[in-house]
């Protein structure tokens, strides 16, 4: 358990997807490691099952000689940028989800919202709805890279705490993704965006997007503010994160907020995955302590004006990590091994839904040929699709969300914020009152198709 001073931490944030994309940029390599930071005692991950002693692997570095030196040469021209989609990378460190599909995973322990939305106390409801967005940590300490989406793919999720899930990458230059969850409980939206900053033998990554929750007994709506990440040693050495700032998690409606801290990681490893912070009123006066670590549990406590535990409390245990499987080659989460199943889907599936993508699939089988050459021919096909648009004036038109006029201001930048558009929510509806005897599709038989236009032979 952390420290129960949250005074006395540093701080970090909400993790953007494209850290864990980026702790494995350009590599080649065939090991994972299991929790990023490298130091004595951590295990490495081999992803046909087998482990090695991480010491030995950080003395090795994580690339053969010519691969690191050739890898070198050829990023120097990118120090300073953003190379946020300007390097096209081997399908070997990937792991067979999308993006989009990440977005969902993140929802694995929204039943926190349900209880913020259910919670009476509106400083014990910060507490749940925190938790909820320190939860999603877990989710990123994979090393292994999500597929980039498709411009106008999609990722449908059901079957989850009573809730439904659609995601659409809704723009390819930048890339954005747009996302909306709901139940009888809460709305959740999300615009994801972000910026990078090459550094050479790091990556500084920006979250640009914007996060909102709105809990429905009493409308409430809650605001995140997450703070950048940095990926240490992507060419040299061990690879490992650290996100030192702070996330904030403002209610809109009264003022009220949770600021929580993320120890940052120090020499061997002290302060990892410590997690502190207060829930404040509008005053800006402290009410109750959060405390833990982001890996196994987090548990609050009521305080008094100076932070301190109020006399007569306790520590309670709000959320805990759920069990994991073991030697899974992926290091995947149960969670996460639901994101490709059609237990997870609804009823006649969007053909342009992640679980559908050829390059994915061939992954999953372990045949990472053919999933490298249905990567190539996907990004080619998307190519020659704009070419077509930008040629016949035509602009992509996303099907689920709406750009709307709204320019939210990030510490990094303005985010040019989509909107559910309930269209979705009309096609679920019409398709629940179709012929209920409707027999699924094996999905590897359906053809992935997030095309706007007619299907057009790649040029």
């Amino acid at each position: 358990m952390a420290t129960n001073d949250p005074k006395e931490t540093g701080g970090s944030g909400f993790f953007s997807s494209i850290a864990s994309s980026l702790s494995n940029f350009g590599s080649a390599m065939s090991r994972s490691v299991n929790g990023l930071m490298g130091y004595e005692g951590l295990e490495v991950i081999n992803p046909e099952g087998g482990t090695e002693d991480a010491e030995e692997e950080a003395k090795r570095g994580r690339w053969k000689q010519e691969d690191r030196d050739s890898y070198w040469k050829m990023m120097q021209k990118y120090v300073g940028s953003d190379v946020t989609s300007v390097v096209t990378l081997p399908v070997l460190i990937f792991e067979p989800i999308s993006m989009l599909q990440k977005m969902a995973e993140l929802l694995e322990y929204s039943y926190l919202l349900d209880q913020a939305d259910e919670c009476e106390d509106p400083y014990l409801r910060l507490v749940y709805a925190a938790s909820f967005f320190i939860s999603v940590y877990y989710a990123y300490q994979r090393t292994w890279k999500p597929f980039n989406p498709i411009l106008g793919e999609t990722y449908e999720l059901s079957n989850h705490g009573n809730l439904t899930f659609i995601a659409e990458q809704v723009s390819h230059h930048p890339p954005i993704s747009a996302g909306h969850a709901e139940n009888e409980h809460f709305t959740y939206d999300i615009t994801s965006k972000v910026k990078t900053k090459f550094l050479g033998n790091s990556i500084e990554i920006y979250p640009l997007g914007r996060t909102r929750v709105t809990l429905k007994r009493d409308g409430v709506v809650l605001d995140l503010v997450p703070p950048l990440t940095k990926v240490n040693n992507l060419i040299f050495g061990r690879t490992w994160i650290d996100s030192p700032g702070e996330m904030v998690l403002t209610n809109m409606t009264t003022g009220d907020k949770a600021v929580l801290y993320f120890q940052p990681c120090g020499w061997f490893g002290a302060g990892r995955y410590e997690v502190d912070g207060y829930v404040y009123n509008a005053a800006e006066e402290p009410k109750i302590l959060i405390t833990g670590k982001w890996n196994e549990a987090l548990s609050y406590q009521p305080c008094d004006l100076e932070g301190e535990p109020s006399p007569g409390t306790e520590l309670k245990e709000v959320w805990r990590v759920a069990d994991a499987p073991k030697n899974d080659k992926f290091q995947f989460t149960h969670f996460a091994q639901k994101m490709n199943s059609f237990d997870t889907a609804p009823k006649k599936l969007l053909a342009s839904d992640s679980r559908l993508r050829p390059d994915r699939y061939a992954l999953e089988m372990g045949d990472l040929s053919k999933a490298g050459h249905e990567k190539s021919s996907l990004e080619e096909r998307q190519r020659a699709e704009k070419r077509s648009r930008e040629a016949k004036g035509q602009p992509f038109t996303a099907r689920w969300f709406d750009p709307t006029s709204d320019i939210h201001p990030t510490p990094w930048g303005d985010l040019e914020v989509y909107q559910f558009n309930g269209r979705y929510n009309q096609h679920r509806a019409a398709i629940d009152k179709s012929d209920s005897s409707i027999q699924e599709t094996e999905f590897q038989s359906v053809e992935f198709n997030p095309w706007q236009y007619e299907n057009l032979a790649a040029e």
